[in-house]
Protein backbone atom coordinates (compact mmCIF):
# COMPACT_ATOMS: atom_id res chain seq x y z
CA UNK A 1 0.00 0.00 0.00
CA UNK A 2 2.58 2.35 0.71
CA UNK A 3 4.53 1.60 -2.73
CA UNK A 4 1.30 2.62 -4.28
CA UNK A 5 0.78 5.75 -2.52
CA UNK A 6 4.25 6.71 -3.11
CA UNK A 7 4.20 5.62 -6.95
CA UNK A 8 0.84 7.74 -7.08
CA UNK A 9 2.36 10.84 -5.17
CA UNK A 10 5.31 10.27 -7.79
CA UNK A 11 3.29 10.11 -11.32
CA UNK A 12 0.60 13.31 -10.12
CA UNK A 13 3.52 15.34 -9.04
CA UNK A 14 6.26 14.96 -12.29
CA UNK A 15 2.38 14.58 -14.38
CA UNK A 16 1.34 18.53 -12.96
CA UNK A 17 5.58 19.78 -13.29
CA UNK A 18 4.99 18.51 -16.78
CA UNK A 19 1.54 20.51 -17.56
CA UNK A 20 3.31 23.56 -16.23
CA UNK A 21 6.40 23.13 -18.14
CA UNK A 22 4.23 22.50 -21.30
CA UNK A 23 3.22 26.32 -21.04
CA UNK A 24 6.16 27.27 -19.73
CA UNK A 25 8.78 26.50 -21.75
CA UNK A 26 9.58 29.22 -24.49
CA UNK A 27 10.94 26.89 -27.19
CA UNK A 28 7.69 24.48 -28.77
CA UNK A 29 9.44 21.64 -29.58
CA UNK A 30 10.28 21.34 -25.47
CA UNK A 31 6.54 21.88 -24.78
CA UNK A 32 5.35 18.68 -27.26
CA UNK A 33 8.49 16.65 -24.91
CA UNK A 34 6.98 17.93 -21.82
CA UNK A 35 3.63 16.58 -23.27
CA UNK A 36 4.85 13.68 -23.71
CA UNK A 37 6.49 12.99 -20.51
CA UNK A 38 2.76 14.38 -19.00
CA UNK A 39 1.06 11.55 -20.79
CA UNK A 40 3.34 9.01 -19.58
CA UNK A 41 3.08 9.46 -15.76
CA UNK A 42 -1.21 9.84 -16.44
CA UNK A 43 -0.69 6.07 -17.75
CA UNK A 44 0.85 5.49 -14.71
CA UNK A 45 -2.12 6.63 -12.98
CA UNK A 46 -4.53 4.71 -15.19
CA UNK A 47 -2.77 1.81 -14.21
CA UNK A 48 -2.83 2.48 -10.50
CA UNK A 49 -6.07 2.84 -10.98
CA UNK A 50 -6.55 -0.84 -12.50
CA UNK A 51 -7.23 0.92 -15.66
CA UNK A 52 -4.69 -1.02 -18.06
CA UNK A 53 -6.29 -0.19 -21.38
CA UNK A 54 -6.61 3.54 -21.20
CA UNK A 55 -3.27 3.34 -19.86
CA UNK A 56 -1.91 1.64 -22.85
CA UNK A 57 -4.42 3.57 -25.65
CA UNK A 58 -2.98 6.56 -23.75
CA UNK A 59 0.58 5.39 -24.66
CA UNK A 60 0.23 4.41 -28.09
CA UNK A 61 -2.36 6.66 -29.68
CA UNK A 62 -1.35 10.11 -28.12
CA UNK A 63 2.36 9.20 -27.64
CA UNK A 64 3.14 7.14 -30.52
CA UNK A 65 0.84 9.85 -32.60
CA UNK A 66 -0.78 12.81 -31.77
CA UNK A 67 2.34 13.90 -29.78
CA UNK A 68 4.83 13.01 -32.68
CA UNK A 69 2.87 14.39 -34.97
CA UNK A 70 2.55 18.05 -32.81
CA UNK A 71 6.17 17.43 -32.90
CA UNK A 72 6.56 16.98 -36.16
CA UNK A 73 4.34 19.84 -37.04
CA UNK A 74 6.30 22.26 -34.84
CA UNK A 75 9.07 21.54 -36.85
CA UNK A 76 8.18 22.02 -40.09
CA UNK A 77 6.50 25.16 -39.26
CA UNK A 78 8.54 28.60 -39.76
CA UNK A 79 7.52 30.43 -37.55
CA UNK A 80 9.07 33.54 -36.05
CA UNK A 81 8.68 32.92 -32.12
CA UNK A 82 10.38 36.05 -31.36
CA UNK A 83 8.08 38.34 -33.39
CA UNK A 84 5.20 36.77 -31.32
CA UNK A 85 6.88 37.32 -27.96
CA UNK A 86 7.09 40.76 -28.67
CA UNK A 87 2.81 40.79 -28.52
CA UNK A 88 2.97 38.79 -25.75
CA UNK A 89 2.16 41.84 -23.18
CA UNK A 90 -0.10 43.80 -25.57
CA UNK A 91 -2.87 40.94 -25.32
CA UNK A 92 -1.87 39.77 -21.80
CA UNK A 93 -4.80 41.32 -20.42
CA UNK A 94 -7.48 39.96 -22.49
CA UNK A 95 -6.27 36.62 -22.20
CA UNK A 96 -6.11 37.37 -18.13
CA UNK A 97 -9.79 37.82 -18.22
CA UNK A 98 -10.85 35.12 -20.61
CA UNK A 99 -8.98 33.20 -18.17
CA UNK A 100 -10.93 34.35 -15.15
CA UNK A 101 -14.41 34.01 -16.55
CA UNK A 102 -13.26 30.48 -17.41
CA UNK A 103 -11.90 29.90 -14.21
CA UNK A 104 -14.59 31.31 -12.77
CA UNK A 105 -16.98 29.11 -15.03
CA UNK A 106 -15.28 25.57 -14.01
CA UNK A 107 -15.58 26.51 -10.11
CA UNK A 108 -19.49 27.08 -10.65
CA UNK A 109 -19.85 23.65 -12.37
CA UNK A 110 -17.70 21.64 -10.00
CA UNK A 111 -19.51 23.47 -7.53
CA UNK A 112 -23.27 22.87 -8.35
CA UNK A 113 -21.62 19.34 -9.39
CA UNK A 114 -21.02 18.77 -5.70
CA UNK A 115 -24.13 20.37 -4.10
CA UNK A 116 -26.67 19.02 -5.71
CA UNK A 117 -28.65 16.18 -4.68
CA UNK A 118 -28.57 14.14 -7.73
CA UNK A 119 -24.99 14.24 -8.15
CA UNK A 120 -24.88 10.81 -7.10
CA UNK A 121 -27.35 8.78 -9.47
CA UNK A 122 -25.98 10.98 -12.51
CA UNK A 123 -22.15 9.52 -11.74
CA UNK A 124 -23.36 5.92 -11.07
CA UNK A 125 -23.97 4.54 -14.20
CA UNK A 126 -25.49 0.92 -14.09
CA UNK A 127 -22.70 -1.35 -15.14
CA UNK A 128 -22.53 -5.42 -14.40
CA UNK A 129 -20.40 -6.28 -11.13
CA UNK A 130 -16.45 -5.90 -11.97
CA UNK A 131 -15.95 -9.68 -11.47
CA UNK A 132 -18.19 -10.35 -14.51
CA UNK A 133 -16.88 -7.81 -16.89
CA UNK A 134 -13.60 -6.33 -17.98
CA UNK A 135 -12.37 -2.24 -18.18
CA UNK A 136 -12.70 -3.02 -22.36
CA UNK A 137 -16.20 -4.29 -22.29
CA UNK A 138 -17.27 -1.71 -19.62
CA UNK A 139 -15.12 1.23 -21.62
CA UNK A 140 -17.07 -0.04 -25.07
CA UNK A 141 -20.48 -0.15 -23.99
CA UNK A 142 -20.31 3.38 -22.41
CA UNK A 143 -18.33 4.83 -25.34
CA UNK A 144 -20.49 3.34 -28.05
CA UNK A 145 -24.10 3.78 -26.22
CA UNK A 146 -24.38 6.30 -24.01
CA UNK A 147 -21.52 8.86 -25.61
CA UNK A 148 -21.38 7.39 -29.02
CA UNK A 149 -22.06 11.05 -30.40
CA UNK A 150 -19.36 12.85 -28.10
CA UNK A 151 -17.17 9.75 -29.35
CA UNK A 152 -17.99 10.76 -33.05
CA UNK A 153 -17.32 14.79 -32.21
CA UNK A 154 -14.00 13.68 -30.75
CA UNK A 155 -13.15 12.39 -33.69
CA UNK A 156 -14.03 14.96 -35.81
CA UNK A 157 -12.12 17.65 -33.58
CA UNK A 158 -8.68 15.30 -34.40
CA UNK A 159 -10.02 15.42 -38.01
CA UNK A 160 -10.24 19.03 -38.16
CA UNK A 161 -6.89 19.51 -36.41
CA UNK A 162 -5.39 17.01 -39.04
CA UNK A 163 -6.46 19.39 -41.88
CA UNK A 164 -5.74 22.50 -40.00
CA UNK A 165 -1.79 21.12 -39.72
CA UNK A 166 -1.55 19.70 -43.35
CA UNK A 167 -3.03 23.12 -44.48
CA UNK A 168 -0.07 25.52 -42.02
CA UNK A 169 2.73 23.02 -43.91
CA UNK A 170 1.77 24.00 -47.06
CA UNK A 171 1.34 26.88 -47.73
CA UNK A 172 3.60 28.78 -49.96
CA UNK A 173 7.42 30.25 -49.43
CA UNK A 174 9.16 32.74 -51.21
CA UNK A 175 12.35 30.18 -51.10
CA UNK A 176 11.00 27.06 -50.90
CA UNK A 177 11.18 24.73 -53.96
CA UNK A 178 8.64 22.42 -54.56
CA UNK A 179 7.45 19.48 -56.66
CA UNK A 180 5.11 20.40 -59.33
CA UNK A 181 3.70 17.63 -60.83
CA UNK A 182 1.71 18.97 -63.45
CA UNK A 183 5.28 20.47 -64.65
CA UNK A 184 6.79 17.23 -64.55
CA UNK A 185 4.29 15.62 -66.42
CA UNK A 186 4.28 18.06 -69.46
CA UNK A 187 7.96 18.16 -69.83
CA UNK A 188 8.96 17.06 -73.64
CA UNK A 189 12.60 15.05 -74.13
CA UNK A 190 13.75 18.05 -75.72
CA UNK A 191 13.49 20.33 -72.47
CA UNK A 192 15.56 17.85 -70.56
CA UNK A 193 18.13 16.44 -72.80
CA UNK A 194 20.45 17.90 -74.88
CA UNK A 195 22.34 15.92 -77.44
CA UNK A 196 25.85 16.76 -78.34
CA UNK A 197 27.91 15.76 -81.27
CA UNK A 198 31.53 14.37 -79.03
CA UNK A 199 33.17 14.77 -82.64
CA UNK A 200 32.40 18.00 -83.46
CA UNK A 201 33.31 19.45 -80.48
CA UNK A 202 36.47 18.16 -80.13
CA UNK A 203 36.99 19.13 -84.27
CA UNK A 204 36.60 23.01 -82.35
Amino acid sequence: MIVQTLAFYMFSMTTIAAGVMVIAAKNPVHSVLFLILAFFNSAGLFILLGAEFLAMILVIVYVGAVAVLFLFVVMMLDINFSQLREGFLQYLPIGALVGIILTAELMLIFGSWIISPDAGSVIAAPSLPPTEITNTHALGMLIYTQYAYLFQAAGLVLLVAMIGAIVLTLRKRPNVRRQQISNQVSRSVDDVIEIIDVTKESEI
